[in-house]
């Protein structure tokens, strides 16, 4: 069975979802939620195989939870789920880490695929959202590369976490994420966190 925790700000939608993952033989609703911060604390607690939940919610949007959830639970994937396909939302969502990036108003058996393949560690995308990735990929290269552990930690910094909170998130040493931060403040020519996180964005890498 795969199991699945579904989170979105909205009842109806949730009981919605909660219904359709349901009737899938080979699918388990293990928690719901309604906040980013919620789907933080499930897949915590429950280390689901996939969090499928919606982009913009109370307390924390879908973006800054997925990074949260991948630095706590790496073994977990993420499928958002959302209304939302402007480019810098989607962009977000996947340099973020989520493995999924699928519409609401997409057919229900396009939903379900989508939890499937992300489940056996394959990407879902909507037909529209590979175009938006298509399109970025083919004008815009960034000049600046960070490594993947300097991209962790400007993920976790863009989720308002001091270096000691990344380094328990991450399991390193608060100097080594004040090293990482620091080759990252010198790729970016940034002189601030804040200054770092939105040139980052900027350059599409987060």
């Amino acid at each position: 069975m795969i199991r699945v925790v579904i989170v979105d700000d909205h009842p109806i939608v949730r009981a919605g979802l909660v219904g359709l993952v349901e009737s899938a033989d080979d699918l388990e609703v293990v928690g719901t939620g309604a906040t980013g911060l919620d789907a933080v604390e499930l897949a915590v607690s429950l280390t689901p195989d996939v969090v499928l939940m919606d982009l913009r919610m109370p307390d924390l949007d879908g973006d800054d939870a997925t990074a949260r959830i991948l630095a706590a639970v790496p073994s977990t994937r993420v499928v958002i789920l959302t209304t939302y396909e402007s480019d810098d939302a989607i962009l977000r969502a996947i340099g973020a880490g989520a493995s999924g990036y699928l519409l609401k108003a997409a057919p229900e058996a396009e939903l379900l695929a989508g939890i499937r393949a992300v489940a056996a560690g394959e990407v879902a995308l909507a037909p529209s959202v590979s175009r938006v990735l298509v399109r970025r990929a083919a004008t815009r290269t960034p000049a600046v590369q960070l490594t993947g552990r300097e991209l962790d930690v400007l993920r976790l910094v863009a989720t308002g976490l001091s270096n000691r909170e990344i380094g328990v998130a991450l399991s390193l040493g608060e100097a080594t994420v004040k090293s990482h931060l620091l080759h990252a403040f010198t790729k970016l020519d940034a002189k601030s966190r804040t200054g770092a996180v939105t040139k980052a964005r900027d350059l599409g890498l987060l």
